[in-house]
Order: C-alpha cells, then sequence, then structure tokens
C-alpha cells in the first residue's frame, strides 16, 4: 500500500530521487582518488626513470627518453571516453614505463658485469707481463722463481778500455834521461812503437813507458805485436804499483786474442795482480784458466815464473 502526499510524488520516487544525486559525487570523488594516485606513482617512475637515464647515459642530451606525459602534465581529454578510460590510458604508460625501466636496470647490471670482466682480464694480462721473482709482504717469505736464461757467450767479448790518470810533470833530469833513451827508426812504424816503449820499460821509466806503450796499441791494433804491447803495457802498470789498471790491461790482452803469442804470459800476470790486490779467488781463477788453456806454457816457457806465482797463494 502506498501513501501519497498531498501535490507529491509517491515516498519511493522521492527516496530514489533524492538518492540519485547523491551517487554521481561518490563515483566522480573515487575517480579523482584513482587520478591523484596515477599522478604521484607516475611523477615517481619518471623520477626513477630521469635516474636510469643520467646513470645509463652520462653525456645526456639526444641520449635520453622523453616520457610521454610529463609531470604536472594531465593526459589529453578524449571527447566522449568516460573518466575511468583515461585512468586505464595512465596506468597502461606507466606499465610500459616501468618495463623500461626495468631494461635499463638491466644493462646498467650487464654493463657493470662486463667491466668486472674486463678488470679481470686486464689484472691477469699485468701479472703475466711481471716478472717472474714474487715480492712478499715484509715478514713473510715468498718463494723465488726464477726463469734461467741461456746467454750466448760471445765469440770477442767486449772489455772496457782502462782509465789511465795523466802523469805528472817529470823533473828536468827525468826528462833528460828519458830523451837519451833512443828511438828505432826501422821501416816498420809500428814496431819502432813497440820497441820505444819496450826501451822505457826496461829502463824503469814506467809512466813514459806507459804512455808510449798506450800509443802503439791505439796506433797499431793489427800489428802483430799487438799481444805484446797490451801485455808490456800491463807489466808497465804493474810494476809501477798500480795492480788495478794492470789487471784491467792483461784480462783485455787475453780475451781480445786467447791465441795471441802472450796471452798465457797475461793469464799468468793477471794472477800475480790479483795476489796484490789480496784478491785469492781471482787469483786462484787466473792460475786455473791458465793451467787449463796453456798446459804447455806451464810446463815449459813459463814454468818458473807459473810455479813460483802458485806458491804465493793458497787455492782450494
Amino acid at each position: 500500500m502506498t501513501f501519497k502526499l498531498r501535490g507529491t510524488l509517491p515516498l519511493a520516487a522521492l527516496t530514489l530521487g533524492l538518492a540519485a544525486p547523491v551517487a554521481a559525487p561518490v563515483a566522480a570523488q573515487s575517480s579523482s582518488n584513482a587520478q591523484a594516485d596515477s599522478e604521484i606513482r607516475l611523477r615517481r617512475i619518471e623520477a626513477e626513470m630521469r635516474a636510469l637515464q643520467r646513470k645509463v647515459f652520462p653525456d645526456g642530451a639526444g641520449k635520453t627518453f622523453v616520457p610521454e606525459i610529463t609531470a604536472g602534465q594531465a593526459p589529453a581529454a578524449i571527447t566522449g571516453t568516460p573518466a575511468a578510460s583515461a585512468v586505464s590510458d595512465i596506468l597502461a604508460r606507466m606499465d610500459a614505463m616501468e618495463a623500461q625501466i626495468t631494461r635499463l636496470t638491466a644493462q646498467i647490471e650487464e654493463g657493470q658485469n662486463r667491466s668486472a670482466k674486463v678488470e679481470e682480464r686486464l689484472a691477469k694480462l699485468e701479472a703475466a707481463a711481471a716478472p717472474d721473482v714474487a715480492i712478499a709482504p715484509t715478514g713473510t717469505a715468498a718463494p723465488v722463481t726464477a726463469t734461467p736464461v741461456a746467454t750466448p757467450k760471445p765469440a770477442t767479448p767486449a772489455v772496457a778500455t782502462p782509465v789511465v790518470a795523466k802523469p805528472a810533470t817529470p823533473a828536468a833530469a827525468r826528462v833528460a834521461a828519458v830523451q837519451a833513451i833512443e828511438k828505432p827508426t826501422t821501416a816498420d812504424a809500428g814496431e819502432n812503437e813497440y820497441m820505444y816503449g819496450f826501451r822505457l820499460w826496461e829502463a824503469k821509466f814506467y809512466p813514459e813507458a806507459q804512455q808510449q806503450l798506450q800509443i802503439f796499441v791505439d796506433r797499431y791494433p793489427k800489428h802483430k805485436l799487438i799481444s805484446h804491447g797490451r801485455n808490456l803495457l800491463g807489466r808497465a802498470w804493474l810494476d809501477d804499483g798500480k795492480p788495478g789498471t794492470a789487471a784491467q790491461f792483461f784480462l783485455q790482452n787475453y780475451l781480445a786474442d786467447k791465441k795471441g803469442l802472450r796471452a798465457p804470459d797475461s793469464l799468468l800476470y793477471l794472477g800475480n795482480a790479483m795476489v796484490k790486490l789480496k784478491d785469492t779467488e781471482k787469483a786462484c781463477g787466473a792460475f786455473a784458466e791458465m793451467a787449463a788453456t796453456y798446459p804447455e806454457e806451464t810446463i815449459g816457457r813459463l814454468k818458473t815464473q807459473y810455479d813460483a806465482a802458485r806458491a804465493s797463494v793458497k787455492c782450494k
């Protein structure tokens, strides 16, 4: 049974009429809230997108992706489309941007992985190029691994030319005595130089003999008496009380031509020079080399001198 008021509609119709206007604002408010949440989410995703773009593309311009929806910009209204469709469109775009963020994140991780592998390879290459000797931290014993390298023996070892000090200016009487020694004047100019040096040495004018014999050695390196000249130059220094310089000339003469006529003599006098220098090991080495290389000389021409030299030092 329906009650009616005078001049009014039925009560059910009035109730429906009052309820209809209330339902529309509630739906509109829900749609507005969804749009606001979507806007916040969109801004957060865009911020993450820009951060990733700066990390992936540090050079900036021309390499970043411009989002289709910028912050503060509402999506364009489509005539005749309900508000729910606009929200769905925003959500779809946000899903697409999140997928892009995922791809960029994967690219970053992939790049970091490649960089780590490159650094690892470089470290291995540097370790391979480093010497084989390992250096341990302080207080730790480290095994030393050395790779032996075969060094070919040169046919003619290079020997540094000894440094000779310039002699002091002699007195007038000594100059006169030296000038009294006659220099040979044969057709062989090289032999004349050597014989003049020999005469100076024989007269015990050792500094002058050193100078003269050095002239012969420098000017006539191919002369038949060159082995004699180098050996006698060493003896001039040894007899002058300078065994260190003498030893260099003896060694030079032996190494330059082991078949030279005075090579055995140079080994013998090299041992004598080392004895004077109190270097027993090198002295014994020189005598052992002489006995091994020139056995006939140790029992022949140089026997007396060799035996006396060996007796002057105790070799193992």
